[in-house]
């Protein structure tokens, strides 16, 4: 019996933070940020995107989680070597909090794997005197 080759898929994921001021309220407790998440395929094998979870948690302790299809609207099937980037918001009742999260995917050979997202901190400018 032929031995199956499996290649364990491999995914960096990063995150980019920036408060928006001109769309904050901070004298209203409202503080939007900006993210941009790049997703790399370092692996050998092409997957697709197909959802994702949010665990969202602001300084005061409130958690919200976020699930849902893809991201931004698409499923994308990202090839080896290949990054996938897009650009999300999320408002914060406080002015500091984080994000972690998992994104769901299928494999080319259609087996299922999940890749966790590294928390990233929500940092508004004035938070930080």
């Amino acid at each position: 019996m032929a031995m199956q080759k499996t290649t364990t898929p491999d995914f960096q994921i990063s995150a980019k933070v920036v408060y928006v001021p001109s769309e904050s309220r901070p004298e209203q407790g409202y503080h939007f940020f900006a993210y941009k998440i790049a997703i790399t395929n370092k692996g050998e094998v092409p997957a697709q995107l197909m959802s994702r979870h949010w665990v969202i948690t602001d300084s005061s302790g409130k958690k919200e989680e976020v699930r849902g299809p893809g991201v931004v609207g698409v499923q994308p099937k990202i090839q080896p070597g290949q990054t996938f980037e897009y650009d999300s918001a999320c408002p914060l009742n406080a002015s500091t909090g984080s994000m972690q999260g998992r994104y769901y995917f299928v494999a080319e050979n259609g087996e299922s794997f999940s890749v966790e997202i590294p928390e990233f901190f929500l940092i508004a400018p004035h938070a930080l005197h």
